[in-house]
């Protein structure tokens, strides 16, 4: 190599990568130059700057406290996982243990307004005639009415929804008391909704969303059809399962 190769080699800067990997492969670099980290320095985003031993503390504190609030996050779902366990413990006794099926609506509706912050509740259901759904509160289900052409995407996968639905949906859910609702959920009863649905609506826009998880729902949806079996005509939801 000539004079003049090795000092253009000897002059050429290293590249950063370079220099990353070789720290990166040799941690203890600056336990051997402790002096560096006296003299090394770190641009601010105030114009000031810092050494880097400062960099480095700045940099774990950072990290503490985003560690800090993903930690409070995961208690806070926590201890909200724990209060739904508990709510819907409290709500399967009281519907267990209902000997009516007015006794099992009223205790439904009383648990999910109260314990859920539920501002309407409302069911339709099949196998029920026009005076005993007057006499339970809840409306009448039938899968070939007009209005279900609105719920065709619903009733597609046959799960619990929630969001923001059209007025004419939540006219048909809810009846008089559809003006009020901003959000809702709904939760088709039986195999593929043949039993009917229960309507869960808040007047707040917020309340239920698209984003929120459906396995209360699902499995409050399965509880509550179990229940209702032994209260309606098998051969008026088998007609319109059909």
């Amino acid at each position: 190599m000539t004079t003049s190769q090795q000092t253009q080699t000897g002059t050429q800067p290293l590249e950063e990568k370079t220099v990353a990997d070789y720290l990166r492969d040799n941690p203890e670099f600056f336990l051997n130059n402790p002096s560096l980290l006296a003299i090394l320095r770190i641009p601010h985003t105030c114009g000031t700057a810092v050494s880097l031993i400062e960099h480095q503390v700045k940099i774990l504190r950072d990290q503490n406290r985003q560690l800090k609030r993903k930690l409070m996050d995961l208690v806070h779902v926590a201890r909200d996982n724990n209060r739904l366990n508990e709510r819907m413990h409290q709500l399967t006794l009281g519907l267990v243990t209902s000997g009516t099926l007015e006794a099992l609506l009223d205790t439904l509706r009383e648990h999910l307004q109260g314990e859920f912050n539920a501002d309407t509740v409302n069911l339709r259901l099949a196998g029920l005639s026009e005076a005993r759904s007057r006499e339970c509160g809840v409306d009448q289900f039938n899968r070939d009415a007009a209005e279900l052409e609105h719920f065709e995407s619903f009733y597609k996968t046959c799960r619990p929804q929630c969001g923001r639905f059209k007025r004419e949906q939540l006219g048909y859910l809810f009846g008089d008391q559809a003006q009020a609702i901003e959000s809702a959920a709904i939760i088709p009863l039986g195999k593929k909704g043949a039993t009917g649905l229960l309507a869960i609506g808040s007047q707040e826009g917020n309340r239920f969303h698209p984003g929120m998880g459906t396995l209360f729902l699902t499995h409050l949806g399965e509880l509550i059809d179990l229940l209702l079996h032994p209260h309606l005509d098998p051969d008026t939801q088998a007609s319109t399962a059909s």
